[in-house]
């Protein structure tokens, strides 16, 4: 095999002129590049276009999340089942894809890319991605995204799924697509463990659908019951409100349980970058209501307010009539006066003679 080698002249031509030129080259190349990606903005060309770019803009109030449902490299029967109901629960406002995703590697650097790339073709900030291995067997990362970018992560393992086939009731109260949840979180480690914590934000935010302002009783007509039962382990199940007459205005609730159901382990959890939680929690100005002055409220009066009245000067105030006694005030003022000028001049008098 025949080798090629420099002589030290060529060699330090090589160094000294043709790499510092090749680099500086390929420098102002990528910043040329760069400051071609700046400038070209994509405009919309058609109505269609312009009004799906308007409908993904900010907003003061926001649209209901959307939820992206994912499939990882592997899953397992009763995943596929898992990731199908809770398309059915939130089919209203949910984006299921059922093909195989290899490149998808939550809690690994590098393999967030394609879910974040998901997430802005779907315009979703919720997603529910389903993988299953021998080391973690029906596993479940539930997460949320702030511009598109991985905001925060729960790992929870499922045992002891029970679907909504596997459950008996009557259909007619079967909790209708679009209609508004209860939540009830029972046990304190949804208050003093912080994986139980940040786990209830997720599962709120995932169930809770459009957020509004006045609700409709009848509009009422589920609750997802979540029981802790120890530091890692959760039961989630969701059951039917039935409501009853009870003899009053306020009608008698009974829960019945429709499903589906299963038993949440925590396995991982990565909770939101301080800079960016501090980012996503601000609020537009034109939505913060200005501090109302001397006003107070109370759960039973109400609205309660003070009233700062300036003192009046009466003495000041002008009367609509003279009253009587002003002519006796003058007589006596006069009267006076003359008494003062007639001591006067006798002084005046005094002083003269003694002088």
């Amino acid at each position: 095999m025949n080798t090629f080698h420099l002589s030290n002249s060529a060699s330090c031509l090589l160094e000294v002129v043709v790499l510092p030129f090749f680099r500086f080259f390929a420098f102002h190349l990528g910043l040329i590049i760069e400051y071609y990606i700046m400038l070209h903005i994509k405009t919309p060309k058609s109505l269609r276009a312009k009004r799906a770019v308007e409908k993904r803009a900010p907003k003061l109030v926001e649209n209901g999340k959307t939820t992206l449902i994912l499939h990882g490299t592997k899953t397992s029967n009763v995943l596929n089942d898992v990731l199908t109901e809770i398309y059915h629960l939130k089919k209203d406002n949910s984006v299921k894809y059922s093909r195989r995703n290899d490149n998808i590697r939550p809690f690994e650097s590098g393999g967030e890319t394609s879910l974040e790339f998901y997430s802005l073709k779907t315009d979703c900030s919720l997603f529910v991605f389903g993988s299953h291995s021998k080391k973690r067997p029906d596993n479940l990362v539930i997460g949320r995204t702030y511009d598109h970018h991985i905001y925060d992560l729960v790992e929870v393992g499922v045992e002891n799924f029970k679907s909504m086939k596997s459950c008996s009731y009557d259909k007619k109260i079967a909790p209708l697509i679009g209609s508004k949840p209860f939540f009830a979180f029972i046990g304190e480690g949804f208050e003093n463990v912080e994986e139980l914590k940040h786990l209830k934000e997720v599962l709120l935010d995932l169930f809770r659908g459009q957020v509004v302002s006045n609700l409709n009783l009848a509009g009422l007509d589920r609750v997802y019951v979540c029981t802790a039962m120890s530091s890692t382990k959760v039961l989630f199940t969701l059951c039917a409100l039935r409501l009853k007459k009870s003899g009053t205005t306020v009608p008698r609730v009974e829960l019945v349980e429709v499903g589906p159901s299963m038993d949440f382990v925590v396995r991982r959890h990565r909770l939101p970058d301080e800079s960016l939680k501090k980012e996503a929690m601000k609020i537009a100005p034109e939505l913060i209501k200005k501090k109302e002055k001397n006003v107070s409220k109370d759960a039973i009066e109400g609205k309660i307010g003070k009233i700062y009245v300036p003192d009046q000067q009466v003495g000041n105030a002008s009367l609509p009539f003279t009253p009587k006694g002003v002519k006796r005030e003058r007589r006596e003022a006069k009267a006076k006066g003359e008494d003062n000028k007639h001591a006067e001049k006798k002084q005046k008098q005094h002083d003269d003679v003694s002088a």
